[in-house]
């Protein structure tokens, strides 16, 4: 669902892109994702490397999820992140 990658330096803030495809819904649905998507982002954000962009990908079961189901998704895949990181 997320993915990380070194963009710049550290004194840069963090990037974050959303990408919600047409299979998650029509473009209502798609906005309501993504909306609740940078707003459980933003409540992460202390999370977030300086320097590195990220890319919340939203599976098509997206749609039918609650905020707290995303959040929690989302959170989960940022701690996969930390984890990996060296």
């Amino acid at each position: 669902m997320v993915s990380c990658t070194v963009v710049g330096p550290a004194t840069e803030p963090p990037r974050v892109a959303y990408a919600v495809g047409r299979p998650v819904g029509g473009a209502v649905v798609r906005n309501r994702v993504r909306r609740r998507l940078r707003a459980s982002t933003r409540a992460h954000a202390a999370v977030l490397t300086p320097g590195h962009a990220y890319l919340v990908h939203a599976a098509p079961g997206a749609a039918t999820s609650s905020y707290g189901e995303l959040e929690a998704a989302l959170e989960g895949a940022l701690c996969a992140l930390r984890e990996d990181a060296p």
